[in-house]
Order: C-alpha cells, then structure tokens, then sequence
C-alpha cells in the first residue's frame, strides 16, 4: 500500500509540473487546449484601466458584475453613447473643417448644441440679414471667429408684408405701394445712423479680427470703433457715403481695398468731394484698389490720391461726376497698372492741353464698360494718358464710332484687344486699327453687327493667321469667308483661336 500511494504522488506531481511547465519532457496525457480569451470578457474584467475613459465621458465606471441587475441595460445602451465626446474641441474642429462647406453649414449644426457651438467657430465669412441678431450680441456669441461681414441688407428696413420688391445690384427691399419714383426710397428705409453705429461697435467688439466689411449708413464715429478695434481690416465698402464718413476710415492705416458708393440715382443722395477724397489719401496710404462710384471731385482731389496712394494699383471709376480737368491728375498715380471706367455718363468734358496730361507709366489694362464715348476729344486725351497700356477692353459702349475708335491707335503698345457690343463699328476701321498695332497678339470681336466677314481683306485674314488668340464672333449669322480660309478657324458661326507658344 505504502508503494502504491507513492506512485500516484509521483504521478500526480509529475502532471501538475507538466501542467506548469509545457517544455516538460513528458508532458501530461490530460492537458487540453483552452480556447483563446474572448475580447468582451477581456474588457469586462479589466475595468480599472479604462475608468478614466468614462470618467471623461462623464459616465459611471464600469465595476458592475455581469450578476448586477444594471449590467445588461448598460451593454445595451452602449452603442447609443456619443463616441465624439472622446474627441477634444480642437481634434473635432479640424475633421469639420475638412468637409465642404454646403455640409459645414446644412447637417453638422444639427447634429447637438456642441456641433452647433463648434460649427459656428469654423464660420469665417457672413451676410447679416436681421439687424436684432447683431446687436443683441448673438451673432458674436453664435460666431465667435467672422472675419468678413456684410451688413448691407440688414440695415434695411423692409415690408415683409408687401408684394413689391425693389432691386438695386447688391440688395433688395420689400417696398410699400405708397413708393414713387420720386422718393429716395432706401434713404427712407435705412435704419437711423446711431443704430448702425450702436451695432457696430458690438462687431468691433467681438471681431478683433475682422479683414472685410460692408456697411451701409453708418457715421464717422461707428467706423473709428472699427478703426480702432480691428487693425486687421483689408477691405471695406461703404455705401452712403460723404466726406464726414472719411475721417472714420482715415484711422484704417492697414487698409488695402476699398469701394466708396456716394450718389445713386433714385435712391439716395450723399457727397463725396475733394475735401474727403483728401482725408482719405493722407490716412489710407496702404490702397492697393480704389473704386469710386458716384463720387464728385476735381483734379485736386484725384492728386492727392495719387501722392499719397503710391501703392495703388487698381482704380476703378463707376458713374463719375468729376469736375472738367480732373483726368489730368492720374498721372500722379504713378504705380496705377489696371484702370476702369464704368457706366460714365462722361469721362472729361475738358481735359486740357495735351502738354498738361501726363501719362501713367506702369498702366497695363483699360476697361470701358457701358460708357458713353461720344467725345472726341475726351477719347483723345484718355488714350494719350493710357498710352503704355498692354490690354484695351471695350464693352457696350455707347457712341463708340470709328473716328473714336481709330483713337486707340495712340496706344502702339497693345497686346490684347476686346469689342464686345460695340454696333457702329466697322471691319475697314477695325483693320485700320489693329494693323498700326504691331505687337497685338490677342483679339476678341462679339456682337458687333457692322463688322461683317465679306469685308476681311487679306491683310486682315494674313493678320488673324499669325495671332496667338483669337475669338470672332461679330454676329450670330457670320462666316468668314475665302479668303480668310487659311486662319484655321472653321467656316460657320462662331470662332475660337488660340496658338499655343
């Protein structure tokens, strides 16, 4: 007996160090291969290392046992459990701004009041439509980071209840049926100048950093809190405004694009002269464009921009009501490369000598569009000035005839030619034109009725054969034709050209 109970110890021993031991040499008959650990049961039972998970997303730590009551409805709920809370703001901020914009601002608001809150710090750039919204100071707390703001529509007083809707380019109002074509509407229904100064002095106060803004009937004082709050502001168009409004915009050192809108006809009236075109010169000498639309002024004002502005570059003239001799003054626009005149009722009824013009050297660009160019000597003097441009626009401009037109030859240095809309324009004054331009190489001629394809001559035709673009549309009926057979440009309707160097 005593051998016996030996021999099973000895058994029993050898089984359990082959049990702990799987490098034993004689490993136990009874060992069985247990499956490998479930990932769940892993979880389940190491719970402490993941109690600061939960406790960031402010939920109870997982001890309870499979045997507590509330361990079932727990699991359960679990894939309801928002995983984006795992996420920091600045983490989720940068996936947001990821997506396009349409879904920025459509789906991932409505999501919860925190997609809500961090949507609204990706919005950078918005129109206010309801003046309330701005000045109760929601707008700051519901969009913390704007820096572009167009405030335009929301300085209008609308009838929501009427069914007559008036339209001006830029915005629209909702008008009463007691309107006249008399009345200056919109200076009617623009809120009172303190109340858009009140608003913003609260967007200066919550947009630090704001580059571009728009703003209808505001004071000299609203814009210095402007000025002052926000020194990174770039852009900045003002609508209704007068020589009073320029001494706010004067403290906007770091100012590089502007658009001052003074009178419109029919809706409202406001001066800008050259006392404010001189304010605006000596505190805004960073402009890089200016447009004036609307605007009076003389030489002296136009002088003083260009001595001041030396970084000017682009100016853009819309409606001007410039006093006679002022297109002697942009010769002092010395660094000027793009120049535009638009809607011009005139351009200068009495531009002086010609000893007087001047000339911009660095000017490369003229565009005319819908101006009325009926002044022969106007044309002149505006080509003498223009005379080193590279590039000559002309777009449904009224009065336009040949002997104004062959004008443009002064300007031996252009290389692209534009008529779009210009009707009393003829082939045998256009060739005369483009020929005396030696080094044109791009042209472009639509919707002009009287320059017909019959009349091509093959100057003309060797002339288009040797250009790097060409676009010839004169009319919806045209061909060119045999002649012109050669210049690789189809045979009917519309042609475009363009070689490659």
């Amino acid at each position: 007996m005593g051998c016996k109970e030996a021999s099973v110890e000895e058994e029993a021993e050898t089984m359990s160090l082959s049990t702990e031991n799987p490098n034993h040499p004689c490993p136990s008959p009874l060992k069985k291969n247990k499956p490998p650990p479930n990932w769940s049961d892993l979880w389940l039972k190491n719970t402490k290392s993941l109690n600061h998970v939960f406790f960031t997303m402010q939920l109870p730590p997982l001890t309870s046992s499979p045997k507590d009551p509330n361990h079932k409805t727990f699991i359960s709920n679990f894939s309801k459990i928002d995983r984006t809370l795992l996420l920091s703001d600045e983490i989720l901020l940068r996936i947001l701004s990821k997506l396009p914009e349409s879904q920025q601002r459509n789906h991932n608001s409505l999501v919860c009041k925190r997609w809500l809150s961090l949507q609204g710090r990706l919005v950078r750039s918005l129109k206010v439509l309801d003046w309330g919204f701005l000045q109760s100071g929601r707008l700051i707390s519901r969009f913390p980071n704007l820096n572009r703001v167009d405030l335009l529509s929301g300085s209008l007083i609308s009838d929501r209840k009427s069914s007559i809707l008036l339209s001006q380019r830029q915005f629209s109002v909702h008008t009463s049926s007691r309107f006249s074509p008399n009345r200056k509407v919109f200076q009617a229904d623009l809120l009172p100048v303190e109340v858009v100064d009140r608003g913003l002095k609260v967007l200066a106060g919550g947009c630090p950093n704001l580059r571009k803004l728009v703003v209808i009937g505001a004071s000299e004082w609203g814009l210095m809190d402007i000025a002052e709050e926000c020194p990174t502001l770039l852009d900045l168009e003002l609508h209704k405004c007068n020589d009073n409004v320029l001494r706010g915009i004067a403290a906007c050192e770091n100012l590089q694009v502007l658009k001052l809108v003074g009178n419109v006809d029919g809706l409202y009236n406001s001066l800008v002269s050259d006392i404010g075109l001189t304010i605006l010169a000596q505190g805004c000498k960073r402009l890089v464009k200016l447009e004036l639309r609307g605007c009076e002024g003389s030489f002296d004002g136009m002088k003083a921009v260009g001595q001041c502005c030396q970084m000017l570059e682009e100016l853009t003239l819309c409606d001007q009501r410039m006093e006679s001799g002022w297109l002697a003054a942009l010769s002092y626009c010395e660094n000027l490369k793009t120049l535009r005149f638009q809607s011009c009722k005139k351009i200068d009824a009495s531009p002086g000598p010609d000893e007087y013009l001047g000339s911009c050297p660095a000017l490369e660009r003229l565009h005319l569009q819908k101006c009325q160019l009926r002044d022969k000597k106007s044309a002149r003097a505006l080509f003498m000035i223009c005379g080193e441009v590279k590039e000559i626009v002309f777009q449904d401009c009224w009065g336009l005839e040949n002997d104004i037109f062959s004008l443009a030859s002064i300007c031996r240095k252009v290389k692209s030619l534009s008529l779009e809309g210009c009707s009393l324009l003829t082939t045998e004054c256009l060739e005369s034109v483009i020929l005396s331009l030696k080094e044109l190489q791009s042209l472009k001629v639509e919707s002009c009725k009287n320059i017909k394809d019959k009349d091509i001559s093959p100057a003309l035709s060797t002339l288009f054969s040797v250009l790097i673009e060409l676009k010839w549309r004169p009319d919806n009926k045209s061909h060119l034709p045999q002649s012109a057979m050669g210049t690789s440009m189809g045979k009917k309707g519309g042609r475009f050209f363009k070689r490659s160097i």
